[in-house]
């Protein structure tokens, strides 16, 4: 009897001690995760599904993510502990654009980096967005991989030390050597000014501001030729071989998808 009490007394402390460890492991946990804090991404937008897959995936990628479903909800928030935003333009009574202006006017919140999410997608509201102070611009429909590489890439030029001087952004599209100037217009390649017409440069634009997607007939005619009356399928064909030829190491970068479309690849 005496030792079965015993064994009895031995196994209870046993199951104590494991309880104990188990707290504590998950203090210790908790403590860890604390401090390996993710950096905090908000996405702004008022499409709920959208917004849900954007987080999961970000999640998944190891960033805390909340979700506000309006500027007006957002505005309520600590903003100061977001490391980026990702922001709609088109919603509600505040706009993302009014709410980045605001964003941009306030000191503790100016340097939080933007990424606008929208359905806005012509080469003005590009400009307007960057000139807001945007550090990239995404248009929808876009691939979640899109996104993440873009939160990744703005994530990379932003995360350095903060007490180094403000840099003036510019209205720029890059792909390595090859740049666009949406602001006057120029595209150029390691610094050489690259001669496009005003319909090759709208194209390559177009084509890059939907970077990793497949651009249909349809969508580019209504979008770099949406003022001529009458457009030829074939004029797209020979401003795409053209653009090919003359943006030379990049024109590989033009894919062509039989039956879908051109799109420029990541």
């Amino acid at each position: 009897m005496l030792i079965l009490r015993e064994n009895i007394t031995f196994l209870l402390n046993l199951v104590r001690l494991c309880c104990q460890a188990r707290f504590f492991s998950v203090i210790l946990y908790k403590m860890y995760k604390s401090y390996m804090a993710a950096e905090r991404i908000l996405i702004v937008d008022d499409e709920e599904t959208l917004c849900e897959v954007l987080k999961l995936n970000l999640e998944n990628e190891g960033y805390d993510v909340d979700i506000a479903f309006s500027a007006e909800q957002a505005l309520t928030l600590d903003l100061k502990k977001y490391s980026l935003i990702l922001l709609d333009i088109m919603m509600g009574e505040i706009s993302g654009v009014k709410m980045a202006k605001m964003l941009k006017a306030d000191v503790t919140t100016a340097e939080i980096p933007i990424i606008f999410c929208t359905a806005r997608d012509t080469e003005d509201d590009m400009v307007m967005g960057l000139n807001i102070g945007a550090d990239d611009y995404i248009m929808k429909p876009y691939t979640v991989r899109n996104v993440i590489a873009r939160v990744k890439s703005v994530l990379r030029r932003t995360s350095g030390p903060k007490n180094n001087p403000p840099v003036k952004k510019s209205n720029i599209l890059k792909v390595d050597g090859l740049q666009l100037d949406l602001e006057f217009k120029r595209c150029t390649i390691d610094g050489v000014e690259v001669n496009l017409t005003r319909k090759e440069f709208e194209l390559l634009v177009y084509l890059i501001s939907h970077r990793g997607k497949i651009c249909s007939r349809e969508q580019i005619l209504s979008r770099v030729w949406s003022d001529e009356v009458v457009v030829l399928d074939r004029t797209i064909d020979v401003n795409i071989t053209r653009v090919r030829s003359k943006i030379g190491p990049y024109g590989s970068y033009i894919v062509t998808r039989s039956g879908f479309g051109y799109g420029f690849r990541d």
